[in-house]
């Protein structure tokens, strides 16, 4: 059974039973694959906290492709340092997808292998660094993970914690976007622009909605709380909170079969007459 961290539980408290769950789960996997002991130690055993192994793992993935992981982790470790929010989130990230993910088995799967969380916490690091005028390196990191784990966000977009990019492959989300908190973001979704307008462009995500695979929105919409997106759907007007839309243009067909749509990621569709039965 996956241990879950106390529920309500913030901050350090948060890291630290995380942390713990990982380094149980990497010690019984050493024991069990002897043969992947030196990588789970230099990835995360020999570490002293959630924080550097987190660097570590990172520039592990994005060192690769220009043999620059020591920059990369040294960098990540002076952002982490600098803002202990950004290992707050990505433990939140890493709960997102233990709790949402049914193929998700243990800790180690989202913090080692997710392709998604990777991506976030590369963000996060980008965005901390695009704040402080490094603007450079920013985008020097978004290419690497663009390349690596197919998934492109700008390092303006200003993302919440908790969320979950299921698959990941093929997520687009543009400079001026803004995702809330427990956002659930599956395969090939796009929030981008209408063309080459400048300025404040890019859609206003806001908390627990569900975007289904495929689906577009574009423009300076915003996307109330806990609203679906249904899949393959493109979105080019602003969603009520709690609604579901469907189609080309999108528009308005059921409510949500859950008050919690992000965290349940059920996908199917109501009766009309069902709708306001489930709203919340």
């Amino acid at each position: 059974m996956r241990a879950s961290p106390p529920p309500f539980s913030s901050g350090q408290v948060f890291i630290t039973s995380i942390w713990t769950a990982l380094r149980t789960e990497a010690e019984d996997a050493a024991r069990t694959e002897p043969g992947l002991a030196p990588f789970l130690r230099e990835a995360l055993l020999k570490h002293p906290d959630f924080s550097t192994a987190l660097a570590q793992n990172l520039g592990r993935r994005l060192g690769i492709l220009e043999n620059q992981e020591a920059m990369i982790r040294d960098v990540c470790l002076e952002a982490l340092a600098a803002d202990p929010s950004l290992a707050e989130a990505a433990a939140r990230d890493m709960n997102a997808s233990h709790e949402r993910d049914p193929a998700c088995r243990s800790w180690l799967q989202p913090f080692l292998y997710f392709k998604g969380v990777a991506a976030l916490e590369t963000q996060r690091v980008g965005h901390w660094l695009w704040q402080r005028g490094r603007t450079t390196l920013a985008f020097h990191l978004q290419s690497l993970a663009s390349q690596l784990f197919q998934v492109d966000i700008h390092p303006a977009t200003i993302l919440g914690t908790g969320i979950f990019l299921d698959h990941a492959t093929g997520v687009v989300i543009g400079e001026t976007s803004t995702v809330g908190d427990d956002v659930s973001i599956l395969h090939a979704v796009t929030l981008g622009g209408t063309g080459r307008e400048r300025g404040d462009r890019h859609p206003k995500i806001g908390r627990g909605v569900l975007i289904s695979a495929g689906a577009k929105i574009l423009g300076n919409v915003t996307v109330g709380e806990e609203a679906r997106i249904a899949a393959g759907s493109v979105v080019l007007t602003d969603v009520p909170p709690h609604v579901t839309v469907a189609g080309v243009p999108a528009r308005p067909i059921r409510g949500p079969t859950s008050p919690h749509p992000a965290e349940a990621m059920e996908q199917s569709f109501l009766p009309l007459s069902s709708v306001s039965e489930h709203k919340v």
